[in-house]
């Protein structure tokens, strides 16, 4: 049985993909910063629970040891931050949001690597979003381009960086990016066009991809998408 941890799941996209990866005979981990509601998530779905504050060393190495045998590790958690005008962001606004949306996305990692490395056939999937594409950001003719979110679009471009990197790193590991599109969750409230269903969609494709699956891409529903 392939074994999956999801971070951040307790509801939203993470919950829904946790909900159709245990349809698809996962063994999933929810984990969630607050233990309450974590386990409450994973007694209701008939995962298990770990709690995993992607933010603190000592709550992701505790993780680790908790899980003991990975093979798929699904990097779900993530903040929108402040929507303030660029020119009002500042430093200490994008170092809190990168936190979580970068640095945490590091910390999992490479935390769980040495798991991963023990997997026949392990996956990392990162979410992403459109709104983090450089190329989708310069075209004045799509969606993405009409938003100013300094602090989450670009840590959303570094995590495109890091997904590279990885995949180039580890050529043994499925290691991608995936952008749900704007799907309707507490993180938007509930403003996206877009069920958790369809917006998991990708998450899950991409999770199931196993050792014959792309690497080192960014896609969506539709296929692969520009950096």
């Amino acid at each position: 049985m392939t074994t999956t941890l999801i971070t951040g799941s307790n509801k939203g996209l993470g919950y829904e993909t946790a909900r159709q990866l245990i349809g698809a005979g996962h063994d999933v981990w929810i984990g969630a910063r607050d233990p309450e509601r974590g386990a409450a998530a994973a007694h209701t779905l008939g995962a298990r629970f770990v709690q995993l504050d992607v933010t603190d060393e000592a709550s992701v190495s505790a993780a680790v040891a908790t899980v003991g045998e990975l093979d798929v590790l699904v990097n779900n958690a993530g903040i929108l931050g402040g929507t303030e005008a660029v020119g009002d962001v500042t430093a200490e606004a994008v170092r809190h949001v990168y936190e979580t949306n970068v640095f945490g996305v590091v910390r999992v990692t490479h935390a769980f690597l040495p798991l991963l490395e023990k997997s026949a056939a392990p996956v990392v999937v990162n979410l992403g979003s459109a709104l983090g594409s450089l190329a989708l950001n310069s075209d004045p003719d799509t969606l993405a381009s009409s938003f100013a979110v300094l602090a989450y679009q670009s840590s959303k471009t570094a995590l495109n960086m890091i997904t590279v990197q990885y995949a180039k790193a580890y050529p043994g590991m499925r290691i991608n990016c995936v952008d749900p599109g704007y799907t309707a969750t507490d993180f938007n409230g509930g403003g996206g066009d877009k069920t958790v269903g369809e917006g998991a969609e990708i998450v899950v494709r991409m999770a199931s991809a196993g050792g014959d699956g792309p690497t080192g891409g960014f896609f969506n529903s539709a296929g692969p998408q520009p950096w």
